[in-house]
């Protein structure tokens, strides 16, 4: 990307960074550092639950600008941590939790949409499969080794494409840090409009 000649990528990277203390680490490449990225990251989901715990309950199912809402937004985590880490790494033949959020494309990327619940499940449901989501990547890691990371594994939706362990883990904390990135921004929006 570049503006006037100058290509800005890096600075932008870097203010996320600073605006969102532990996305830094989200491209850690070793057992303890991709242990550290992700006690950053249920720390940061931590932190943001209690602020959406202090907003009316509807708070959670209301869309900003044609965006997911905050609860569809956790329930596609939920998808990708199924995808990236039950599909692709554990080689779950169907791993898919029925409150997941399919995105715009995945019926396109082959992905069986009757597979998930129709309608707008209670967030104390959908905050109950993330938490078996973020518990099932948190257990894996403890785990993992340098070799294990090295694993050529299937990309979930081109299984022509081969993958990595580790890639299929920074795809994982990518799609953590982009959509909690999103889901306060909204939440900013939110609140502001309850405040009048």
């Amino acid at each position: 990307m570049l503006v006037n000649g100058v290509d800005v990528r890096g600075f932008v990277e870097a203010e996320l960074d600073r605006r969102f203390p532990g996305r830094e680490l989200r491209r850690a490449a070793d057992p303890e550092g991709l242990r550290v990225a992700w006690a950053a990251l249920e720390s940061t989901w931590a932190a943001t639950l209690e602020r959406v715990a202090a907003l009316p309950a509807s708070a959670v199912d209301v869309s900003v600008g044609g965006e997911w809402s905050f609860a569809q937004t956790v329930r596609h985590l939920v998808l990708a941590t199924d995808a990236w880490l039950g599909r692709a790494v554990l080689g779950v033949e169907q791993p898919f939790h029925p409150l997941g959020q399919p995105g715009p494309q995945a019926a396109e990327d082959g992905l069986d949409l009757s597979l998930f619940a129709v309608g707008t499940p209670s967030f104390g449901e959908v905050l109950e499969a993330r938490a078996g989501r973020v518990a099932m990547v948190r257990d894996f890691l403890v785990g993992v080794t340098p070799e294990s990371l090295g694993v050529v594994r299937r990309n979930p939706w081109s299984p022509e494409y081969p993958e990595t362990t580790l890639s299929c883990l920074h795809v994982i904390l990518e799609e953590e840090w982009e959509h909690h990135r999103f889901a306060v921004r909204d939440l900013a929006v939110v609140e502001a409009s309850l405040a009048g």
